[in-house]
């Protein structure tokens, strides 16, 4: 089925451009939703109105994301929480702990699933992606420090390097026929 999309649909294309769905995919979401109408010769002239708005519309959003990641970057995030002496956190900081403080210091809305990819569980200083966009990823720095405000673990834990066990095989004497005649 050949749709014209009315606006920006991920995976699939941009406002204005013609794209080939599945049957089922444009008649029971995209049309319905109206974010697609189907393609004819009539549909195509409106593409290009289609198309510019949806231009502009991300430029918007691009300098809006720009200006944002900017703000980000400069974030610095302190939790406290309760470790243990090898400096491993009893529980852990959470996407959702660090997506709060952030809107709350930035007076924004942003997704607690754009913010990082799992759970903290460690003293010391972390660096957290947001992910705005595929273009926009900035990083803030969160700092997690325990109870008496320090970032290093009490006692260090050594680092041992790993290490790889060869075995070598002795070739076998090889066996000859001419013996046994």
């Amino acid at each position: 089925m050949k749709v014209l999309l009315k606006e920006d649909v991920i995976n699939v294309g941009y406002a204005g451009e013609v794209h080939d769905v599945s049957d089922g995919y444009g008649r029971n979401f995209l049309l319905p939703q109206g974010k697609a109408v189907m393609a004819s010769p009539g549909m195509m002239k409106q593409a290009v109105v289609w198309r510019r708005k949806a231009e502009a519309k991300r430029e918007e959003l691009r300098a809006e994301y720009e200006a944002l990641s900017k703000r980000i970057e400069e974030v610095t995030l302190t939790f406290t929480a309760r470790a243990g002496e090898t400096g491993k956190l009893y529980g852990s900081v959470t996407t959702t702990q660090i997506a709060d403080d952030l809107n709350e210091l930035l007076g924004t809305d942003i997704d607690r699933r754009k913010v990082g990819i799992e759970p903290l569980r460690q003293l010391g200083e972390h660096q957290v992606v947001v992910r705005l966009s595929g273009e926009f990823q900035p990083e803030l720095t969160v700092i997690i420090e325990n109870e008496a405000g320090e970032i290093e673990p009490a006692i260090e834990v050594p680092e041992y390097e790993e290490v790889v066990v060869v075995e070598t095989v002795e070739p076998e004497a090889e066996e000859t026929d001419e013996a046994d005649e």
